[in-house]
């Protein structure tokens, strides 16, 4: 018997231009309609003694008692992964592979405590595991400094390097529904400050900061002591807090309202497509920076930025698509290449006072197609 191969939820065009996920309609379930071992649960069950009935048929080798056991967690382990290890396909490998020691591990679970808590063990330690075979994944400016010349791009840096952004619907469909969220679980900076913490200090402040366990739980997972566990969080949270922006990014998206968001990312968009520098300039920050891995090259400050969108970007025509990642506007980016328009990289805003702090790029093909939008720009 083989357990079901969980891959990250669906995910597409988002007209919602960054407006948080409580804001917006429901989607579909992840994972499509749930199986039939699910919906035909006893009404008059208990929801742990409905728990413990799929225990019991996933231990006999029952596949479909397994997928309806994990399928209310599926979403929030897969983006444990995700903040784990920075990457949406990173964490799609860790998930299969967590499933699988879950599985083949069904027989040593007596079901001395709860299901959420020994899924969410298998998943930190196959991050834990990936985080072990290779380096951490990390954003340009810590890969080398901003640049003034703007025709020294630099050569793609090939690669499990760089931080990678997540489609929004990975992270919105089928959530966790005991998690105890930050605000900021899953913006991109948060997500960036993870990955500067050794890999056991990680996992310990998203298990019990991210997702509410007790210091004895994340003890138990991590093989360790309650006191150690004190020491990870506290040295964990200190690098944390001095890497992340306050306020969040929900904060600021909350702060400039429903409104306020359509006609922010609706100006970049027109000014992006225009190819109006003064216009972009107006709506970012006098510090903004724009990067774009795998290209190594990033500027900081309007002069730098201005010139590089005029003499480097605008030299051909582009289109824009708005989609969410990290929960934050975005847009899957289309550029001219002389007879129609491909997707070629997708950008993430960044907010601070309302303006444009950041403007991040990743100009991976693969990278944007993960969103689920059309390679090439509809007409």
């Amino acid at each position: 018997m083989r357990p079901p191969l969980y891959g990250p939820p669906g995910s597409g065009p988002d007209p919602a231009f960054g407006v948080p996920p409580g804001e917006r309609d429901g989607g579909i379930r992840a994972g499509g309609a749930a199986p039939p071992y699910g919906r035909i649960a006893c009404v008059n069950e208990s929801g742990a003694e409905h728990e413990e009935r799929l225990l019991a048929g996933a231990r006999r080798g029952d596949e479909a008692a397994f997928e309806e056991l994990v399928r209310r967690h599926r979403g929030g382990l897969y983006t444990h992964c995700y903040r784990m290890l920075g990457s949406p396909h990173d964490a799609e490998d860790a998930l299969r592979e967590s499933l699988v020691a879950a599985w083949r591990g069904l027989a040593g679970f007596q079901g001395d405590g709860p299901v959420r808590a020994w899924l969410f063990r298998s998943a930190t330690n196959a991050c834990l595991r990936a985080s072990a075979r290779r380096p951490r994944r990390m954003l340009s400016e810590e890969y080398g400094p901003a640049r003034e010349d703007v025709h020294d791009l630099g050569e793609p840096v090939p690669g499990p390097v760089w931080i990678e952004p997540l489609p929004a619907r990975s992270q919105q469909n089928a959530p966790d529904p005991a998690a105890h969220l930050r605000r900021e679980s899953i913006e991109l900076a948060f997500v960036a400050a993870l990955q500067r913490l050794p890999g056991t200090q990680r996992a310990t402040l998203i298990l019990s900061d991210v997702l509410g366990f007790g210091a004895a739980e994340v003890a138990g997972m991590l093989d360790t002591t309650p006191a150690s566990v004190g020491g990870a969080l506290q040295r964990a949270r200190a690098v944390v807090d001095q890497r992340t922006p306050d306020p969040s990014q929900r904060s600021e998206l909350s702060a400039l309202g429903g409104d306020g968001r359509r006609a922010l990312v609706s100006a970049f968009a027109s000014a992006w497509e225009h190819a109006d520098v003064p216009a972009l300039l107006a709506l970012l920050t006098e510090d903004a920076r724009i990067t774009m891995p795998p290209l190594p090259a990033w500027f900081e400050g309007h002069t730098d930025v201005g010139r590089f969108l005029s003499e480097r970007v605008f030299a051909t025509p582009w289109r824009l698509l708005p989609v969410t990642a990290n929960g934050q506007p975005a847009f899957a980016c289309y550029r001219h290449d002389g007879r129609h328009f491909p997707l070629c990289a997708v950008s993430v805003l960044n907010l601070r006072g309302g303006r444009i702090c950041w403007i991040a790029g990743f100009t991976d093909p693969h990278v944007a197609q993960t969103f689920g939008v059309p390679t090439q720009f509809p007409t």
